[in-house]
């Protein structure tokens, strides 16, 4: 498997691109703000032809450029049905901060949805591009928060021996840490039994590639993780 990341301009946040391998197919993952330029370099060193653009949730920083990306290259959007909400006006439910943080940078950010929005639910599995993707229903950070399982492990990825697959968490769980609650739609009760629930039934040996900051495994989150280690 072919797992590509990099950070977007604003907010660090993470956007996957992942493909059977080089000149194949591809699914893109959390295209973030101003993430066009660099996407189409990825796309174009390893040959790829975009199939679908999906979305860990419905924030701005994940979706910002999910509209210019799916007219481009022809594809759908698929969110999870509890944030498709979001998309209608992503901005408006920033904080007031973080908007004017876009302003001030990006001048008055316009917003169109994508022409082709499909939504998923908890358990959904996603064929696409030659992969088999799992749809992890996982609350707290926004309503529709979900993490997609893949079996398997990126090429050259070895950030410790003994890992047997991977999980894109979005902003349920980082290195560390785990996504905040106090936005709209978040909820402290809702995340918590989403790390109890879906994610310390998880293997240890799965590679964790979060929505901001580097990678990270569950069995390092279980050992490690202050939040996790709560809800135990």
């Amino acid at each position: 498997m072919l797992l590509l990341g990099f950070p977007s301009e604003v907010f660090g946040t993470n956007c996957y691109v992942v493909a059977p391998a080089a000149g194949e197919e591809c699914v893109i993952v959390d295209p973030g703000v101003n993430v066009v330029g660099q996407l189409s370099d990825v796309l174009a060193q390893y040959r790829l032809k975009p199939a679908a653009v999906l979305v860990t949730h419905g924030h701005i920083d994940h979706v910002f450029s999910v509209t210019p990306v799916c007219g481009a290259h022809g594809v759908a959007l698929t969110v999870h049905e509890d944030d498709r909400y979001r998309l209608t006006d992503p901005v408006s439910s920033l904080p007031e901060a973080f908007g004017a943080m876009l302003r001030q940078q990006f001048g008055n950010v316009g917003w169109k949805e994508p022409d082709d929005i499909r939504t998923v639910g908890d358990g959904a599995q996603l064929t696409m591009a030659g992969l088999e993707l799992g749809v992890v229903h996982a609350p707290g950070h926004t309503e529709g928060s979900v993490m997609f399982a893949l079996d398997g492990l990126p090429e050259g990825m070895t950030v410790e021996p003994g890992l047997t697959s991977t999980i894109l968490s979005g902003d349920v769980l980082f290195a560390g840490s785990i996504g905040r609650t106090d936005l709209e739609g978040g909820d402290s009760e809702a995340m918590n039994r989403s790390l109890r629930e879906r994610v310390l039934p998880m293997d240890d040996g799965t590679l964790v590639l979060p929505g901001h900051g580097g990678p990270t495994t569950i069995g390092r989150e279980r050992r490690d993780n202050p939040f996790l280690r709560a809800v135990m």
